[in-house]
């Protein structure tokens, strides 16, 4: 390093390669601060880079879910303003049959209490039928449903199950068969074929000397999550309404029983960024139709006082069914409203984490590009002085 050479110009070579290092640094931090991104390339941070846009998938999904449960919430406005109108025709033609099985009014006056009743029935069709969201009927059967027949769905023979209500939370359309054999071990197991879930509803049921049971006048929830499927189990209770009387559930009693689940148009609100069950909210609406299963107001007539005093507990079935119905909308709204806000801390935290990893820190790359900048400029001078330097060879050639 010492001899006095023409052939390699060491010192310049050294200076120059260090020149080209700082100017890379510089160009790092130019492309940096002008980008706002520390990885603008996978070469820049190949880690940092693969959770960094695992963070953007999981972001992005979140930020769609919450476009969709908005919509999903605009969806049972729409439809629970229909019930609104629903649930009024209802009453009023519950004042007309109370007003029709009293004997103040005679047979004429009922054909015309009818003729009301028949037109009021045509309305509740009509809103049935144009009560539409995105081209989707809303109340003539939305989403997947259990079905009531008993020879399909076995297990709703609540008079001996103990099974009061069904709801889909995310199932799959199909049958699906309950395992309950032990009436000990307090476990249920429901699969349709494809998954199972075995779940311990031991701490809810009261102990007697045969096993397991409900307690009277109670129910509890077993809740498969895994498969969307909510039973709820009642204790022994009476007729009440639309709820059959039931000699309640007892540890055991569900083995080899049924749920058929039918298909549905719509229904399904995705409201994660993953293709799981808990990252969709079920959203159920039965046939509302007048003459449909649900509501049976096909066969009512006020012409004549028997049949106006008929018509008034299918009114109270129905007046009941639409305030249930309305109910089950409203917690659906305002579980979409948790699921919203939710979603919002979670994409919050996650482009927090994700711009910790990806976002430059402008004070720090100040500080470095400062650093690089006056390498730069101090390489180019000691350069310049390096290639001069065997200049000095022609002074011995004099």
């Amino acid at each position: 390093m010492g001899a006095l050479v023409v052939n390699n110009n060491i010192m310049a070579i050294n200076t120059g390669r260090l020149l080209k290092i700082n100017n890379r640094g510089l160009g790092t931090n130019l492309e940096r601060l002008s980008s706002g991104l520390r990885i603008n390339r996978a070469a820049d941070d190949p880690s940092g880079l693969e959770v960094s846009e695992g963070f953007r998938t999981e972001i992005s999904g979140l930020v769609t879910g919450t476009r969709n449960a908005e919509h999903g919430t605009n969806l049972i406005q729409a439809a629970e303003g229909a019930l609104n109108e629903v649930s009024a025709i209802l009453l009023r033609m519950k004042e007309l049959a109370l007003q029709s099985a009293s004997s103040t009014v005679n047979d004429g006056n009922r054909e015309a209490i009818n003729a009301e009743v028949v037109q009021l029935t045509t309305e509740l069709d009509r809103i049935a039928n144009s009560s539409i969201y995105n081209e989707q009927a809303l109340l003539r059967g939305f989403g997947n449903t259990v079905s009531l027949d008993i020879t399909a769905s076995t297990a709703l023979a609540s008079t001996t199950t103990g099974v009061l209500d069904v709801k889909v939370t995310g199932a799959e359309s199909g049958n699906y068969i309950f395992l309950d054999s032990d009436p000990t071990d307090n476990q249920i197991t429901l699969g349709n074929g494809i998954a199972t879930q075995t779940i311990d509803i031991g701490p809810a049921l009261d102990i007697d000397a045969a096993g397991g049971v409900v307690a009277t006048g109670s129910s509890i929830v077993a809740n498969f999550d895994r498969l969307g499927v909510l039973v709820t189990l009642s204790g022994a209770r009476p007729a009440s309404l639309s709820d059959p009387a039931t000699d309640g559930y007892r540890d055991g009693e569900l083995d080899g029983l049924t749920l058929a689940v039918d298909g549905g148009t719509g229904g399904s609100i995705q409201v994660g960024a993953d293709n799981r069950a808990v990252d969709r909210i079920e959203l159920r609406i039965n046939d509302l139709s007048a003459a449909g299963p649900t509501l049976g107001l096909g066969g009512v007539s006020m012409s004549t006082l028997e049949s106006s005093r008929s018509a008034i507990s299918v009114l109270d079935l129905a007046i009941e069914t639409i305030a249930q119905t309305r109910g089950d909308l409203g917690a659906q709204q305002n579980r979409l409203a948790y699921t919203i806000r939710k979603n919002n801390i979670a994409i919050e935290n996650m482009t927090a984490s994700e711009s910790s990893i990806r976002d430059t820190d402008v004070a720090e790359e100040v500080t470095t590009f400062t650093k690089n900048q006056v390498l730069v400029q101090s390489s180019t001078a000691l350069l310049a002085q390096a290639n001069a330097a065997p200049q000095n060879a022609l002074s011995l050639l004099q």
